[in-house]
């Protein structure tokens, strides 16, 4: 039996938001973009640059009042980073609340428009202890 990894799914309510926070703030890239006329819905392939093994599909559906809920129960998705603190840096400059701050200099967690926890790993050993980060509380639910 063989088995490869194609993506993992996420609904989203308002997808330029969305896009705002996984391409602009996050650093994500559009692969492929899929409107589906019939069905009312839209598919967003995204992946880190360069690495397109690891695919998140947006996926919208253009006429739900739906809320969505249960981001936490999803679980999360997980990035590996070269700079943890420059990265978190970057989102909360772009208003994005930091949820778990990366205080030991090698995980943090955010939060996607709808509620997706979002792990940032430092890549290789976690970097000395920094602030603001070091004392920084957590803030909700991550």
């Amino acid at each position: 039996m063989s088995l490869t990894y194609l993506h993992t799914m996420v609904r989203v309510r308002d997808l330029d938001a969305s896009l705002d926070f996984y391409c602009g703030k996050l650093g994500l890239e559009e692969l492929n973009r899929i409107d589906v006329e019939a069905g009312r819905f839209t598919l967003v392939f995204l992946a880190a640059p360069g690495d397109s093994s690891a695919q998140v599909e947006l996926t919208y559906n253009w006429d739900s009042e739906e809320e969505l809920s249960g981001g936490r129960n999803f679980g999360h998705l997980a990035y590996r980073v070269d700079d943890i603190y420059a990265v978190c840096e970057r989102l909360r400059d772009a208003g994005v609340t930091i949820n778990r701050p990366p205080r030991d200099g090698h995980m943090a967690f955010v939060r996607s428009p709808d509620g997706i926890s979002v792990e940032l790993l430092q890549e290789g050993a976690p970097l000395p202890a920094r602030e603001p980060w070091a004392s920084m509380p957590n803030v909700g639910e991550w």
